[in-house]
């Protein structure tokens, strides 16, 4: 193994090295990482947090984002073991900085660690309730908070501070390293062409980067973390760590979900058959319709698929390919539709056989196909799919929003959820609010709002711009942090619970239980 570079051993608590704290166990400092991520309370939570719809009641295992989460490191691991054991490819990740395999395992295991309950809708909930409802210019973001969790609001590091890491753990934690927006500056959003997930959401002019990985309450943590990386990355480009972490999710996240709903028996062979097979009859014609014309005519099967080949070019042309994208359709149809979906999945040994052998075998063609990029697009990590599988993983993705993502029972179920976390958030914010309850507030809001208050009045003295959101008026007077602060807290307190959490804390605060005493919960 390549030696290590002190500075990305060092730690925010300016100690380095293992058993600084009581239950490291390991001799490398990344190991002790790894494990602290691992034994998190954090991260045992997310056992409970929906991956894209609750497996409560459904009677068979669906993915959760702990289940999610030890998969992704698994990939990571092999990518990286993959990756230094050609010399070459261990040249390159040296001059791009380093890569360590603990160290990539470690942010696999804790990337989701700040996922908030109900999967991405709750996280779009609770992004319009902060920056709604309490002016937080940064809102909420899931990637940012696993960032928070990590070096704020976490419990096992110096003082209980955080967890502790090392630089280049938290610097692997960062998929997208920026604020939402204004720091690096110049800000990527405003690149030529914005590296992904920096761009502003279209139905959101002014609210800044779609995807960030830090608030500006951490926005010192993420410049020291990266500090190893300066003069060999630009300032918004992943660590190659940080790369072999995203890719890992991103295979994950297309193989996996496909699994969890072939089982459920939502993704039907039928509709995702005709989808396809229909585009690929008739590719030729749908190239030369006219967006207009694709638009009008909605139903037609393979016209959504079209959709998609056009949103590559025009977002990622630098790598879109029209051959590799028709091989990619095929490969999905012989795999998925016709040895997966063609048989109903029954809980027989045959059917549970072809699940883990579209999955085996998915996993690893993506693992073969990873390569480093020494000059990659601002659209792309260092280390990459190639062309072939990159094509292949955006089928697999579009097959999962299509037909399960844009379901309207799905979207029966969300409407709930954002209702049920919105009431959530209101009543805990009435509770900070009441004084004469202050001596019975939960501990953890009131120490996550004393948290809050102090960070905010630190930024109000040494960089009060961060606190401004796009036309809102500069000064920043006591009352606007104070909110700023109670959102901040009633935030990171819901966003630390599990989905079940969620519901029965809402229930208790709503009247609609007698129970005294409920072990869903504990304040």
């Amino acid at each position: 193994m390549q030696d290590v570079q002190p500075s990305r051993t060092s730690r925010r608590s300016g100690r380095s090295g293992p058993r600084k704290i009581p239950g490291d166990l390991a001799a490398s400092p990344f190991r002790a990482d790894r494990d602290r991520v691992a034994s998190s309370a954090f991260f045992a939570r997310l056992g409970g947090v929906t991956q894209v719809v609750s497996a409560s009641g459904s009677g068979l295992l669906l993915h959760n984002r702990l289940t999610h989460s030890l998969k992704v490191a698994q990939v990571a691991r092999a990518i990286a073991e993959r990756l230094m054991a050609n010399p070459d490819d261990l040249a390159r990740l040296h001059r791009l900085g380093g890569c360590d395999l603990d160290v990539v395992e470690a942010a696999g295991l804790g990337h989701d660690l700040g996922h908030p309950p109900f999967g991405h809708l709750g996280e779009s909930v609770l992004d319009r309730l902060a920056r709604q409802r309490f002016a937080l210019p940064d809102g909420f973001e899931g990637n940012a908070q696993t960032y928070r969790v990590v070096t704020r609001i976490d419990v096992r590091g110096i003082d209980g501070d955080g967890l502790d890491l090392t630089a280049a753990v938290r610097a692997a934690l960062l998929k997208y390293p920026w604020t939402r927006l204004s720091r690096p500056q110049p800000h990527p959003r405003h690149l030529p062409t914005p590296p992904r997930g920096a761009s502003e959401p279209v139905d959101q002019p002014g609210s800044g980067s779609a995807k960030f990985s830090c608030y500006s309450t951490e926005l010192d943590d993420m410049i020291d973390a990266r500090a190893a990386c300066r003069g060999r990355l630009d300032d918004w480009q992943q660590t190659v760590e940080a790369s072999i972490m995203d890719t890992a999710d991103d295979i994950a996240y297309a193989i996996h979900d496909l699994e969890d709903f072939h089982r459920v028996g939502i993704l039907q062979h039928t509709s995702v058959s005709h989808e396809l097979t229909e585009w690929l009859g008739h590719a030729v014609e749908f190239a030369n319709r006219g967006d207009a014309d694709l638009a009008d005519d909605e139903s037609r099967s393979g016209g959504s698929l079209e959709r998609l080949r056009r949103r590559l070019h025009a977002k990622d042309g630098w790598i879109a390919d029209d051959e590799a994208f028709v091989s990619a359709v095929k490969k999905v149809v012989a795999n998925l539709v016709t040895k997966l979906l063609e048989v109903p999945f029954d809980r027989s040994q045959q059917a549970e056989q072809a699940v883990a052998a579209f999955s085996g075998e998915w996993t690893q063609r993506l693992v073969e196909g990873i390569q480093v990029v020494e000059h990659p697009s601002t659209r792309s990590g260092h280390v990459a799919l190639a062309v072939e599988q990159w094509h292949e993983v955006q089928v697999l993705k579009f097959v999962h929003r299509r037909f399960v993502l844009q379901r309207p029972d799905l979207a029966l179920h969300q409407r709930g959820q954002d209702r049920l976390l919105s009431k959530l958030v209101e009543a805990l914010d009435n509770w900070l609010i009441d004084r004469s309850e202050a001596a019975r507030l939960p501990h953890r809001l009131r120490d996550l709002f004393e948290r809050a208050r102090a960070e905010f009045s630190q930024l109000r003295s040494d960089d009060p711009e961060l606190l401004v959101a796009p036309g809102e008026p500069d000064e920043i007077d006591a009352e606007h942090l104070e909110r700023m602060a109670r959102g901040r807290a009633v935030i990171d307190f819901v966003a630390s619970l599990t989905d079940d959490q969620a519901a029965a804390l809402l229930e208790a605060l709503s009247g609609r239980t007698t129970q005294l005493w409920n072990d869903t919960f504990v304040l």
